[in-house]
């Protein structure tokens, strides 16, 4: 029975790549009646209906390593997460719930920033450097110079890389870039609101010539916390593992308490403030969801 991967799901029939080929299938009806829905990303087997026309049905869908539900994907290793570092201005918040997502699903990340050719004053430095330091890839690029395409590529091969960051801060340009044919249409950032726009609507694999697939389906520009809770939080920021031990209070959440060990560190500078204050308004934001489940 052979094996593959499902490259693009359209109206319930699904691409699937195997070694002999790519073919056209259909799930098998017991999927249905147990709730099971194939996803793009999904490791198959399949029975060849008719060899000659390339059909198939998929028999089995093996266990997934990861699931992510926007985009609807499976067997992600890798999220790519782009960032501008002008035009727009970099949404660090959104960065760090990307993360945080990345962390809570047990997949990679890296950062790229995007548009340094912009960033006459080396700005870029400043930000990545925050995150370079607490153990993220970061990947520089600038479609105007080329520079970073190179080691985005090697960062990707042999992995399932899914892109993601605000709208405009130029994910189908790199896209393009690295598959060398257009994979999202892409239209020009609007000037006066400063967002990208695309008209990708499903999820889909495109394989890399260096081995590996990047999910191509639309970035997302607004992305929100609701699978952890406050207290979980901080377990999702690993610069503070190295000073929670100093805590007074087992348990702390690094907001209120005295004697904080995370607190101290940010007042020396060995935690980012910026990044630290980030983190204290996603908590906050936590606490008010919960308080109102009970309301």
């Amino acid at each position: 029975m052979p094996s593959g991967i499902i490259v693009r799901g359209v109206g319930g029939s699904y691409s699937v790549k195997t070694e002999g080929g790519i073919y056209d299938c259909v799930p098998k009806g017991t999927f249905r009646k147990i709730g099971i829905v194939p996803l793009v990303g999904d490791l198959v087997n399949i029975e060849v209906v008719d060899s000659a026309k390339a059909k198939g049905r998929i028999e089995e869908i093996l266990p997934r390593k990861s699931l992510l539900t926007r985009p609807a994907v499976a067997n992600v290793d890798q999220i790519a997460v782009v960032i501008a570092v002008r035009s727009p201005e970099p949404d660090l918040e959104l960065l760090d719930k990307l993360l945080i997502a990345a962390e809570l699903k047990g997949i990679k990340a890296l950062i790229c920033a995007n548009k340094i050719d912009l960033d006459t004053e080396g700005r870029y430095r400043e930000i990545t450097g925050v995150y370079k330091k607490i153990g993220y890839r970061v990947v520089p690029t600038s479609f105007k110079t080329g520079e970073g395409f190179n080691e985005l590529m090697e960062a990707m091969a042999g992995s399932v890389t899914v892109f993601a960051g605000q709208s405009g801060v130029g994910k189908s340009t790199i896209l393009n870039t690295i598959m060398g044919f257009c994979i999202m249409e892409t239209s020009e950032v609007s000037r006066k609101i400063e967002r990208g726009r695309h008209t990708t609507r499903h999820a889909e694999l495109v394989e890399l010539k260096q081995g590996g697939y990047v999910v191509d389906t639309p970035g997302f520009s607004s992305f929100e916390l609701t699978d952890i809770e406050s207290m979980e939080l901080k377990t999702y920021f690993p610069e503070f593992n190295l000073y929670e031990s100093r805590c007074r209070f087992q348990g702390c959440a690094h907001i209120a308490e005295p004697g904080c060990g995370v607190k101290d560190a940010v007042e020396d500078g060995l935690i980012d403030k910026g990044r630290y204050m980030r983190y204290v308004r996603l908590y906050n934001d936590l606490k008010e969801i919960e308080s109102n489940k009970w309301k």
